[in-house]
């Protein structure tokens, strides 16, 4: 049994510094989009029409079926890949997932977002990642039976198969540490993120990237919803509300950069946030079943990631939940969030809680790294964006005697004296649980060294492999130094010098 006296055993040495995140997500394809959609209180979910159901495929059988629900989440431009940059042939990218190939732009995107370059880096970078079930394989190769015979069944299995993710970009980004693929289900992508601080905490990788991709083909698709079932009835997902009847599942990716904190601190990184801890568990057989969550294995997994954290509850003040807006699921979540904080803290109303689901929906094997990023966007803004849809409290949840209440608006994220604290959960499909400990970042005197002494004028480099590309990188470049004013000059001229790959075009 996890107790907190345990706290004074850990230091700082077991804290990881997120230097680098990416994403993309229905209705934002950058994580700033993503967080003016979350703190602005938008739905990213659409309703289709019957006509773009029927071009997409769909039976029209099955679209009068009055319990089809025409809903979804996607993503945009997911059938777009620059092949020729990472050394694929045209039928190459055309017989690989597009999970596969939006996760490798997004994982060299994460590594150019925490600076650094895999070729000159001299330390060893480690990928855990998880995809979803590879439904572009069965709707566009399988029946394509012209193209399949046109090329080497083990390239297409390359291609598609769940196990090929990490490996296949690290060696396209040569990436020399663990390469590990991930899969227990919605949990994936928290999970990964967890066996990634392991492994930079045992010194098996010196940064480590971990997230998660799931797009479902065709995009354009609704679903049966079926009583009982984890489906909402009408696409749209209220989390913890007492009309809650189920989720919506999407489309979405997401990947973190990790580094040791001391390392990220000596290393002058850009923070995001800090993972003070994490944990992960499975729920074991004493349950009603396989599918259904466990009370027991949800409460032990945010006991084990707040003793190692070595912090108390109270100091929490905000619960990204897993929050699937089912009528068993939620109940159950706040149950053990309740008991977990109880062990210490008799406190009534202190700490909010909200999901991401019911902006987005359920994204799959990315949904945990999901709710991580909104978080970290979160503690960076100082503020908690609403969770929608939620007016009436699941008559099963007493939030009045519980620590815990839903955040319905945007607030200012106000703190005592503490840094802030939140924990991210994610509870997977046959039991396996991830509980994360995030902090905000630490306050860094960045005016000193070569920034405080650097030229009144600095050299910004930049190259590509095509002209074009060329363009495009200097019009990003210039509207990121537009959005972000506050920036020093000389150190985005350090990591576009020592942070990026070379090419045969330069400015």
């Amino acid at each position: 049994m996890n107790n907190f006296s345990q706290f004074n055993s850990f230091d700082d040495n077991d804290e990881i510094a997120i230097i680098g995140m990416v994403g993309r997500f229905p209705g934002a394809n950058n994580v700033d989009k993503f967080w003016q959609n979350l703190r602005d209180g938008v739905e990213s979910i659409t309703c289709f029409t019957y006509e773009e159901l029927v071009s997409a495929g769909i039976d029209s059988a099955v679209l009068r079926d009055p319990n089809y629900v025409k809903a979804g989440s996607v993503l945009e431009d997911v059938d777009l890949f620059d092949a020729s940059f990472f050394g694929f042939t045209p039928r190459e990218a055309e017989i690989t997932d597009p999970q596969h190939r939006l996760f490798l732009e997004s994982a060299w995107e994460a590594l150019e977002n925490a600076g650094y370059n895999s070729e000159t880096y001299t330390g060893r970078i480690g990928l855990y990642a998880g995809v979803a079930f590879s439904s572009y394989f069965f709707t566009n190769l399988y029946p394509n039976r012209d193209l399949t015979q046109l090329v080497d069944d083990f390239q297409t299995f390359i291609g598609n198969d769940k196990d090929h993710l990490p490996t296949q970009t690290s060696y396209k980004l040569n990436l020399t540490g663990p390469s590990v693929n991930v899969q227990t289900t919605c949990s994936t992508s928290l999970v990964a993120v967890h066996l990634a601080c392991q492994s930079l905490l045992n010194g098996e990788s010196d940064i480590a990237l971990a997230g998660g991709v799931s797009i479902q083909i065709p995009q354009k698709a609704g679903y049966l919803y079926q009583e009982g079932g984890i489906n909402s009835p009408d696409g749209h997902c209220r989390a913890f509300d007492a009309n809650a009847r189920g989720t919506v599942f999407g489309d979405g990716l997401g990947i973190v950069v990790l580094k040791r904190l001391a390392d990220a601190l000596a290393d002058r990184d850009y923070i995001h946030a800090v993972i003070k801890g994490s944990a992960i568990n499975n729920d074991g057989s004493l349950k009603v079943g396989y599918t259904a969550p466990s009370v027991d294995g949800q409460r032990e997994v945010i006991l084990e990631a707040l003793a190692l954290a070595g912090v108390e509850p109270e100091t929490i003040s905000y619960i990204e939940t897993h929050g699937t807006g089912t009528p068993l699921g939620d109940p159950i979540e706040i149950a053990a969030l309740t008991q977990a904080f109880r062990r210490s803290s008799d406190k009534k109303g202190f700490c909010a809680i909200g999901s991401v689901k019911t902006n987005v929906g359920h994204l799959n094997t990315a949904a945990g790294v999901t709710g991580l990023i909104k978080t970290v966007q979160a503690l960076k803004n100082k503020q908690i964006p609403p969770s929608l849809h939620f007016q009436q409290p699941n008559p099963q949840i007493d939030f009045a005697n519980s620590p815990f209440y839903v955040n319905t608006k945007l607030t200012e994220w106000k703190t005592n004296g503490i840094p802030r604290r939140a924990g991210v959960s994610s509870f997977g499909i046959g039991g396996t649980n991830a509980h994360v400990i995030l902090e905000e970042a630490p306050t860094v005197e960045t005016c000193h060294g070569t920034s405080l002494h650097s030229r009144p004028w600095q050299l910004l480099v930049l190259s590509a492999k095509t002209e074009t590309a060329l363009e495009t990188a200097t019009a990003t470049l210039a509207s990121h130094l537009q959005q972000h004013p506050q920036l020093n000059l000389a150190d985005v001229a350090y990591t576009l010098q020592v942070g990026r790959r070379s090419f045969d075009y330069r400015r």
